[in-house]
């Protein structure tokens, strides 16, 4: 009776990892799009006016930051769950 109570547990837990990694997963997609459009305007800042925007330097680091964050998260590599639920990375 215990190991089954285990082992439905387990699972609860696998299933619920799994639903956090598809949410990341569509993070992901929707934060490489944001970095692309950060590119293309830093690179249209710096053809007008020949110097970078600091507060785009800033966030498409930061953004850069929070990919490789989840990134470790959905290949297992750590269990601290990125933004929206973890903190947005300070760099």
């Amino acid at each position: 009776m215990h190991q089954q109570q285990s082992q439905s547990s387990s699972n609860n837990s696998v299933w619920m990892r799994g639903l956090q990694m598809l949410i990341f997963a569509v993070c992901l997609w929707l934060a490489r799009f944001v970095l692309l459009a950060v590119v293309v305007f830093q690179f249209l800042t710096v053809l007008f006016s020949g110097n970078t925007n600091q507060n785009l330097l800033k966030f498409g680091l930061q953004l850069s930051v929070y990919q490789c964050q989840i990134m470790r998260f959905l290949t297992y590599n750590t269990e601290q769950l990125p933004y929206p639920i973890g903190d947005w990375p300070n760099q």
